[in-house]
């Protein structure tokens, strides 16, 4: 099954506590307070080119003016790097493949790692599946929104190539503010951890620019993410539920809601 070879489940991919190291002339940059990362311009500053608009949503109005240039960088076909409540992640629209291979030509990435989705509400599941499955809907129900990533066959009529996936989609509910803001008004994203393949995840703006500033159009701040525990994954394409891997949710908790889940 392809989705299976997916980077570690949505936004997750790499995460194992490793530290970030940045050159010299970057360490300013790899915290929040940063001096140098600034709306409008290059992490190096001066006369570097700019690599991406950067919003600080700490600032309410910067939040919504983010939102919304986010929103449109999306519909546009580009890539923007924001926020979740694991790690920063690198953010396409679903339905555009140019988009999307866009993502994973900047993740330095093959087909064969499919780009899992993060949605919005967990009524969104319902149009992406041609029936939901029981277990699929308990679980979201219980772990939504959360560290919970669903692996469901989605709607062959869906116009969407998020990789080699073979008629599956790796799903998840995430439990940030600013990223659920942002898909209320997009709808489903492809997203992956703001890293290229093989390097730490980025847990601050600063790191992720660092890593994929060129590619991306809108950079929304948030702050740094504390949290880098992967999201469990379970596979609820077959009739017993199947965990694939372990993360912020423990085996003991999933088979409290479906107590025949295998691992």
């Amino acid at each position: 099954m392809g989705v299976l070879a997916a980077e570690h489940g949505p936004v997750d991919g790499d995460v194992h506590g490793a530290p970030v190291f940045l050159p010299d002339d970057q360490q300013g940059c790899a915290h929040r307070g940063y001096t140098h990362l600034l709306h409008g311009r290059s992490v190096g500053g001066g006369d570097s080119p700019a690599v991406a608009d950067l919003y600080d949503c700490s600032d309410p109005d910067q939040r919504e003016t983010g939102l919304t240039a986010a929103a449109l960088a999306l519909s546009r076909g580009d890539l923007v790097l924001t926020p979740t409540d694991t790690v920063y992640g690198v953010a396409a629209d679903a339905f555009t493949p140019a988009a999307v291979g866009k993502l994973l030509t900047a993740k330095n990435r093959g087909r064969n790692m499919p780009v899992p989705v993060l949605i919005g509400e967990s009524s969104t599941l319902v149009g992406l599946v041609t029936t939901v499955p029981p277990a699929a809907s308990a679980l979201a129900e219980a772990f939504w929104p959360g560290g919970l990533t669903l692996v469901v066959e989605h709607a062959p009529t869906l116009a969407w190539d998020l990789g080699d996936a073979e008629g599956t989609v790796a799903v998840r509910l995430p439990a940030d503010d600013i990223t659920r803001d942002l898909l209320r008004r997009t709808g489903p994203l492809a997203v992956s951890s703001a890293n290229r393949s093989g390097r730490p995840a980025a847990t601050t703006a600063a790191e992720a620019v660092y890593q994929l500033g060129e590619m991306a159009a809108v950079v929304l701040d948030g702050g740094p993410r504390t949290s880098s525990a992967a999201s469990t994954i379970v596979d609820c394409t077959t009739l017993v539920p199947r965990v694939l891997r372990l993360g912020a949710i423990d085996l003991d908790a999933l088979r409290e809601v479906v107590p025949e889940i295998t691992d």
